[in-house]
Order: C-alpha cells, then structure tokens, then sequence
C-alpha cells in the first residue's frame, strides 16, 4: 500500500470524518484539541510498539510494522508478512497492499483512514507474543471494524479473548459481524492467497466490496 508516512502519520482519518456544530456542548476548538491529544497517544503508543519490536529483531529476523493512521476506523488484518513486507518491514507492502489500495478507491474509502497489520509480526514469534503484540495495537487504535483476511486470521482473532467478544464466523465470508460491543468485523479469503487466479479475485472483491456499504453508512461526524 503503504498507509504510513514513516512510522504512525497525524494524517487526517477518524479526525477527518468528525465535526462539531454549532449549539450546546464543547466548542469546536476544545473537541479539535481532544481529538489532537488522543492521535498524540495513540501515535507515541504505536511507535513505542515499534521501538519494541525493533529491538527483539536482529539481521535474521526482522519486524513488520504495522501501517495507517493510528486511530483508522478500519483494521485490515492478515495472518503473516509476506518476504515483500519482510524486506521493506511495513505491513501490506507490496502486491497485496496495491490491490487494496485499488480496492478502496473502488469504494471511495479515504485510504487514510485505515491501519493495516498482521498477525505475526515477525513470521515465526511464539503465538502468546502475536498475540499480545496484536492486541495492543487493537487497544490503540480502537477501530470501528476489523477486515479478517482468511481462515488463519479469523481463528486468531478468535482467540484474544477480548472481554464481552463473539467468535467471528470463517463461514461467513462478506457479512458484517459482531466482535465486541464496539468492533464490528468482515470476514475475506486471504488476500495474498487471492492475486493470481481470476476466481480467487473475485472472491476476495465480493466479500471485500461489502466494506463500502458500511462504510457509506458512517455518520461524518
């Protein structure tokens, strides 16, 4: 794709589809320096992550850093780095996050409003790191929906017990579903399993285009 400038970008996303009007409550100056405070947070808390991974890799093993805006309303997620991303060390680097990047112009979704990662970060981490690793960069961005790329994907996402959450269903490929009570979720096939053959395209567009009904469907404010 890639989403990022060169590490977590202020660029405008949740921020860009929120206004205030006129009327009772915070003024738009005070909401504005709200908004800046938690894109401040989530930015230093992504590049503390990392800084973190950064310094548990070595010349054999090398982090993919997850890309976007740190407060995306959309979490694309797929299970591990492609060699693309693992040279470059940016998630959704190279094939995969083109094909996106067209997807979701497609759909006249802002690019800018979405945060990409993987579910390992170095391709070969114990599973109880994956996870924790993943499950902070959920608790920062705090996305509307997360875009569960494949079978492997959806079954780790099934297994960070977050606290009130549904099992998401592989089965049900294009169909928004619930993950907890502030996180929605859509299910695809795999998207690096889906570049080369013509069916495998299209199965990843018609459970992937059901993101722009959701997303049309956004207040903007």
């Amino acid at each position: 794709m890639t989403m990022s400038d060169e590490r977590a970008s202020a660029a405008p996303g949740r921020q860009g589809r929120s206004s205030s009007s006129a009327g009772v409550g915070p003024s738009s100056e005070a909401l504005d320096e709200i908004q800046e405070r938690y894109l401040k947070r989530a930015i230093d808390e992504i590049n503390a992550l990392g800084d973190e991974l950064l310094g548990l890799g070595d010349e054999l093993h090398v982090p993919v850093l997850g890309s976007g805006h740190p407060l995306g309303d959309v979490f694309l997620l797929k299970y591990r780095p492609t060699a693309s991303e693992i040279h470059e060390g940016v998630a959704f680097f190279g094939r995969a996050g083109q094909a996106l990047l067209k997807s979701l112009q497609r759909l006249s979704i802002d690019p800018l409003a979405v945060y990409g990662t993987n579910c390992f970060k170095f391709g070969t981490e114990d599973e109880p790191d994956a996870r924790g690793w993943l499950t902070r960069e959920l608790h920062i961005v705090q996305p509307k929906l997360v875009v569960a790329m494949g079978d492997e994907t959806v079954a780790f996402v099934n297994t960070l017990g977050f606290p009130l959450s549904e099992p998401l269903d592989a089965e049900r490929p294009g169909e928004l579903q619930r993950l907890t009570p502030t996180i929605e979720a859509l299910v695809t096939p795999d998207i690096d399993a889906s570049l080369d053959e013509q069916g495998a395209k299209t199965r990843f567009w018609n459970a992937f285009k059901a993101l722009g009904a959701w997303w049309a469907e956004l207040p903007p404010y």
